[in-house]
């Protein structure tokens, strides 16, 4: 999909500002020692880190695209959304808001329920957060982690903070619809995240899909390490179909995940598609 001297464009990354290990100025370096041309910062409903960013890529000479990872719920089960150059304004930032203060209240009851069988307390999770960050369960996977329970996050995961383990604890998020038009309503692109992943225990049907589209949903995400070349191949068609684009990202989360930047990209065309949907009301 892209050559050495292809312009290189990863659309989905993380800092320490959500659930990554990277400052944002760090995760800037870590691009241009990827090789990047293009990279969208995506953290978990938030902005915080958007600043950061600019300034840091400004100096190091390489594009950015701000843009969140906005959780939502569909059916009880949770959907990403990312959401490019979609500032936190109006609709967005309440639902930003009301997400990060019941991702608090969620931490709080697993990290309880965790200490009842696992040497973990609610500030040993808060010690593996920067400062501000949006909070998730990575940061209980990085607790129980430090304190010999587990040898990584992803064992962690598999582990008491699977979505069907006696520990686990909901928040609050909006509906896939909700997003959209709260995305859209500020200028911003919605692209659905890694809909059809290995890894999560519910994947949208192509109706919900179709729904998500009729409100606005301008692509999937469809270059990503947790769907299989069939998942691929089904969204390349499908999109196609619609009439709607596909995107690549690593999921970069520093040294909390295996991503690697640039491990999976987007085409240059589609970039430039992105900035072109993004309106005035984002600037």
């Amino acid at each position: 999909m892209s050559t050495s001297s292809a312009p290189k464009i990863d659309l989905h990354t993380h800092s320490r500002v959500s659930d990554g290990t990277d400052t944002p100025t760090e995760l800037i370096t870590a691009a241009v020692e990827a090789g990047l041309s293009t990279i969208a910062l995506t953290d978990h409903d938030t902005t915080r880190g958007w600043d950061e960013a600019q300034q840091a890529a400004d100096a190091a000479g390489l594009d950015i695209l701000l843009g969140t990872e906005v959780s939502t719920r569909l059916d009880g089960h949770s959907i990403h959304m990312l959401a490019f150059g979609a500032p936190a304004k109006g609709a967005l930032a309440e639902i930003y808001e009301r997400t990060r203060e019941s991702r608090e209240g969620r931490m709080k009851a697993m990290a309880e329920k965790l200490a009842e069988d696992f040497p973990i307390t609610y500030e040993d999770v808060l010690s593996h957060c920067g400062p501000g960050a949006t909070l998730g369960r990575p940061h209980l996977a990085d607790a129980l982690v430090a304190a010999g329970c587990f040898p990584d996050r992803t064992a962690a995961f598999n582990g008491p903070l699977r979505p069907d383990s006696p520990y686990y604890v909901g928040h609050w998020a909006p509906s896939p619809v909700e997003a959209i038009e709260a995305i859209r309503s500020v200028g911003g692109v919605p692209v659905v995240a890694h809909a059809l992943s290995k890894t999560r225990d519910f994947s949208p049907n192509p109706e919900q899909l179709e729904e998500m589209f009729s409100y606005g949903m301008a692509g999937m995400e469809c270059y990503h390490r947790d769907h299989s070349a069939a998942a691929q191949d089904w969204i390349l068609k499908f999109c196609e179909k619609h009439g709607r684009f596909v995107t690549g990202g690593s999921d970069y989360h520093g040294t909390g995940k295996p991503n690697r930047l640039g491990e999976n990209v987007t085409d240059p065309q589609v970039l430039v598609e992105i900035r072109r949907m993004i309106t005035a009301e984002s600037l």
